[in-house]
């Protein structure tokens, strides 16, 4: 299906500004749409038809991240899946302006999105208050999200999935309860690595490996949702 010309530069601005903090876009993630960018909407097409080898060739990455990182963009709304064989994929590109969440915030031509209500739990900075903090801890039920391993409050820590070295934000999808030696070890690790490690290391089995796999395509995805029992609350 063809279309109109895209601006590039908009997008790219967009891709930047709004939709990688936004959606907490991982470094693959966001080589991966920009790559099927590239090969569709600037070439004046909706849908795509690609196999994961070429993709994770023009982005000399592991066709396994290729392939979880496709699984999240779906999973976030970036991408819509119309059909999966042994062939390959297509996929419909959204644009950042066209995909639930980024859209209702509206778009400025010259920058960044409007800053939204205060009640926006996608908005809100859980670094920022005792009561955020909290909440992401509760949300682990007292367990190290990666070695699940229980924890005390003397020994817990929050840890970013997304490193903050790599853009990685304070949002929900974006923090976890975490022990100490976990946060040390992990360091600028992409998650899955990290896990592949523990699970190589006896520290987790296979099944919950495979269960923390999921858990992490779930917290980007924005189903691992915190419960705030107030509204906000002071800072310490």
């Amino acid at each position: 299906m063809k279309i109109g010309k895209t601006n590039a530069v908009l997008i790219w601005k967009q891709l930047e500004d709004v939709l990688v903090p936004r959606l907490g876009l991982t470094v693959v993630e966001r080589a991966v749409y920009s790559h099927l960018v590239r090969h569709s909407r600037l070439e004046g097409r909706v849908r795509l038809r690609f196999s994961i080898l070429w993709l994770a060739r023009g982005n000399r990455l592991s066709a396994g991240s290729v392939r979880l990182a496709v699984r999240r963009l779906v999973a976030k709304g970036v991408l819509r899946l119309v059909e999966r064989t042994k062939a390959g994929h297509v996929v419909e590109v959204r644009l950042p302006e066209e995909i639930r969440g980024i859209r209702r915030n509206r778009i400025e031509p010259d920058g960044p999105a409007r800053v939204p209500r205060e009640g926006d739990l996608e908005e809100r900075d859980f670094l920022q208050t005792k009561a955020r903090r909290e909440a992401i801890h509760a949300r682990e039920r007292g367990a190290c999200f990666y070695c699940m391993r229980r924890l005390t409050a003397r020994v817990r820590c929050l840890d970013h999935v997304v490193p903050a070295v790599r853009r990685g934000s304070n949002s929900y999808r974006n923090l976890v309860s975490s022990c100490a030696e976990c946060n040390a070890q992990k360091g600028e690790t992409p998650a899955e690595g990290f896990l592949r490690l523990l699970y190589r290391d006896g520290r987790l089995t296979a099944k919950e490996f495979t269960g923390r796999l999921r858990a992490v395509e779930a917290l980007a995805a924005g189903k691992l949702r915190p419960a705030l029992r107030s509204e906000d609350a002071k800072d310490d």
